[in-house]
């Protein structure tokens, strides 16, 4: 009974790290739409975003029967929630990849992006997707390390959010009135999809230690955790 148990955690863990993949992939499509205008494309991702949804849903489905069979406490409590929370996050992050995407369809066969920002938004995209991809590894092998570093590609992507509204509010922009709300409503996009990806690896962080950590803090406890380790005294929770 036990190994059946832990065998179905395993599958929750593995549908999450297979949301990650698709949002990944959702992603890196919805920016060469974007980038290319790419209507073809751009509809793939909008359609693919169901096979998403339809995962959030197993898995929450699939983490309830469990709740109500098994009536697990302490670590294994933590996983089935904060798995069902997770994937939340993951599926935003696939809604906001179709958002990005409908903009593409929505100024066909024109595209989106003036000029001026195309390598502001391909920066934007190629970070929010090596963030997801490393919220993957990180969910798979409950890595606290890999967590805490997540906030530096943050710390990027927030900076070219930035940028975008520097650009749309200086006195040369002369790309016009729709094309700055594309490019707000974009930049948002990409920003969001930065702090899902966040709010998911601090759940991991919640889900191997049981305590919630701001980013300072959790840079002081993994500091912490590995003097433990080296001394042979690091804590074990249940």
């Amino acid at each position: 009974m036990r190994t059946a148990f832990h065998e179905e955690l395993a599958h929750v863990s593995d549908q999450l790290v297979e949301m990650t993949r698709l949002t990944a992939s959702a992603l890196n499509r919805a920016t060469q739409a974007l980038m290319d205008a790419d209507l073809e494309l751009a509809e793939s991702v909008i359609t693919a975003d169901e096979h998403i949804d339809a995962i959030r849903r197993d898995l929450d489905n699939r983490a309830v029967d469990i709740l109500a069979r098994q009536q697990p406490v302490a670590t294994d409590l933590r996983i089935l929630v904060t798995s069902m929370r997770m994937s939340s996050d993951l599926e935003r992050m696939g809604d906001l990849a179709r958002h990005v995407a409908k903009v593409t369809r929505l100024r066909y066969p024109e595209t989106a992006i003036p000029a001026r920002l195309r390598a502001t938004f391909s920066e934007m995209g190629r970070i929010a997707e090596q963030m997801v991809i490393k919220t993957g590894s990180i969910i798979a092998n409950k890595d606290l390390q890999g967590a805490a570093h997540l906030k530096d590609d943050d710390d990027r992507m927030d900076q070219l959010h930035r940028d975008v509204f520097k650009i749309l509010l200086s006195d040369d922009w002369d790309g016009g009135i729709e094309a700055a709300v594309d490019a707000t409503l974009l930049s948002r996009y990409y920003e969001r999809f930065g702090d899902h990806a966040v709010s998911v690896a601090h759940r991991v962080v919640y889900l191997v230690t049981g305590e919630w950590y701001d980013e300072v803090d959790l840079d002081e406890a993994l500091e912490q955790r590995t003097a433990d380790s080296a001394r042979g005294t690091a804590p074990v929770r249940d």
